[in-house]
């Protein structure tokens, strides 16, 4: 007879009067391991944080095995987003930061974020053999805040593994990942299930390892289980038409022509002897479109950080800007008007009490956040 490993059951949760979840009963036995999916605003995230105990809740969750051996370590999220403190414990990074090698040092080494945790309840492994199976072995001596996003996620995992628990859910993992990086996640997962680990994975848009087996779907409060993933419901067919209306490309607001968007000659970065770029020439034509690829880690936010005017090693290469050389008199602002700049690691420094109104808005003022 199968153990159970997690039982909910008749569970409710609302948040501010608005009910999220509604009668959800789900059971998770010794060996499965589950998908729970649904588009964005399904309530993954809030079913994640109320096993975790972070919401209140009707109903029961009950974790038999860990309560009949008084385990406290039952559940853990492991978060898109990457949340760490500076040698001075406060988590008041901005975004530059990680491209500025003197505010670099205030933050703590992956060696030292790792070294109060040891083997714990990992069972098979080292601590050492995990660090290999993850890829971070290479990157002990890193600072924190200068880790790519899958080498961010991975130490993530890596330290709730090495901390004990016996659930995992992972909220949406592959979010930012390259294809080197999706093939390696789904590596580690595959080893530590064969090793008695039990996972949930949160995802919204169809991309898991082959290795789960178990699926259910949130659509409006309510789990549904199913044999597989319904891609239907994560990409809806049809197009939403709004009104049609001319809209003035950004570019032709409040600067003038130009030839070339980017032009870099022979361009280097590099951090206490390390090089991260290395002789890099790149012409970016006007009207042209780029698509710049790379594993995790390769440097492609550093590439970028020079055009998007976050990395002070611009001025010491050149590099020019619609034309422009860098460090002819602009200030900073007068770059960042000029672009639009999207990523998973931006999200991280918006507020998280900000409505999608201020979000929006804040774009008018080319700042993360409405401050007027």
């Amino acid at each position: 007879m199968s153990t159970d490993i997690l039982i909910v059951d008749s569970l409710y949760v609302s948040i501010n009067g608005k009910e999220i979840l509604r009668d959800i009963s789900f059971n998770i036995k010794k060996g499965e391991q589950w998908v729970v999916y649904g588009g964005a605003g399904s309530g993954k995230t809030v079913f994640a944080q109320t096993l975790a105990g972070n919401f209140a809740f009707k109903g029961n969750i009950r974790f038999p095995e860990a309560d009949k051996s008084n385990r406290e370590n039952k559940i853990m999220i492991v978060e898109q987003k990457h949340r760490f403190r500076n040698l001075q414990n406060q988590s008041n990074f901005y975004y530059q930061q990680r491209y500025n090698a003197v505010d670099a040092e205030a933050t703590i080494t992956v060696e030292e974020n790792l070294f109060h945790l040891d083997e714990g309840e990992c069972g098979e492994f080292t601590k050492a053999e995990l660090l290999q199976l993850f890829g971070l072995s290479h990157l002990l001596k890193e600072p924190l805040i200068q880790l790519s996003n899958g080498e961010n996620k991975r130490l993530q995992i890596l330290k709730a593994i090495l901390s004990g628990y016996q659930l995992l859910i992972l909220d949406e993992p592959y979010t930012g990942l390259d294809e080197e990086g999706r093939n390696l996640l789904d590596n580690i997962l595959f080893v530590l299930m064969e090793s008695g680990q039990h996972f949930i994975l949160l995802d919204s848009r169809g991309e898991m390892p082959v290795c789960f087996k178990k699926f259910a779907r949130l659509s409006e409060g309510k789990l549904y289980h199913t044999n597989k993933i319904e891609k239907t419901h994560l990409h809806p067919k049809g197009v939403i038409v709004g009104a049609v209306k001319e809209f003035p490309s950004a570019i032709s607001f409040s600067y003038p022509d130009f030839n070339n968007a980017v032009k870099m000659e022979q361009v280097s970065v590099h951090y206490d002897g390390k090089k991260i770029l290395d002789g890099i020439s790149w012409l970016v034509k006007r009207e042209s479109r780029w698509a710049l690829t790379g594993a995790n880690g390769a440097g492609k936010s550093t590439l970028l950080s020079l055009i998007t005017a976050d990395n002070p090693q611009s001025y010491a290469n050149e590099i020019y800007l619609f034309d422009r050389k860098r460090g002819t008199g602009e200030s900073i602002w007068e770059i960042k008007q000029k672009i639009g700049f999207l990523s998973p690691e931006l999200q991280l420094y918006f507020d998280g009490t900000c409505t999608a109104f201020n979000a929006i808005a804040s774009g008018l003022f080319d700042t993360i956040g409405l401050f007027r």
